[in-house]
């Protein structure tokens, strides 16, 4: 019995000894680059910012890629929606036969 416990002990202090790997990427916190421009209203018109947020299937980018926060992402959707209402931005970037 006395033999079993102290097998028992040592199987928990290697356990609890090991060294978890390091992680060698560190994911840096994004920030909106809409503050940082301090950019009030995003504009329709500025198609070169825009085009920033696509995909290359021309799809809006999503949050977590982009790093925007909650409310230039909304002004950011609704811009480039209205851009490609208006035939400044694509809404396919080209036709694909399957």
């Amino acid at each position: 019995m006395a033999e079993q416990t102290t097998q028992s002990q040592t199987t928990q202090t290697q356990t609890s000894t090991r060294q978890q790997p390091q992680r060698r990427y560190y994911a840096r916190p994004r920030v909106c680059f809409f503050c940082v421009e301090r950019i009030e209203k995003i504009d329709y018109k500025d198609v070169d910012i825009l085009r920033r947020f696509l995909s290359e299937d021309a799809k809006i980018k999503g949050r977590k890629q982009t790093g925007v926060c909650a409310k230039h992402q909304r002004q950011l959707a609704r811009a480039i929606k209205r851009a490609r209402y208006l035939a400044m931005l694509p809404y396919l970037t080209e036709v694909r036969l399957r």
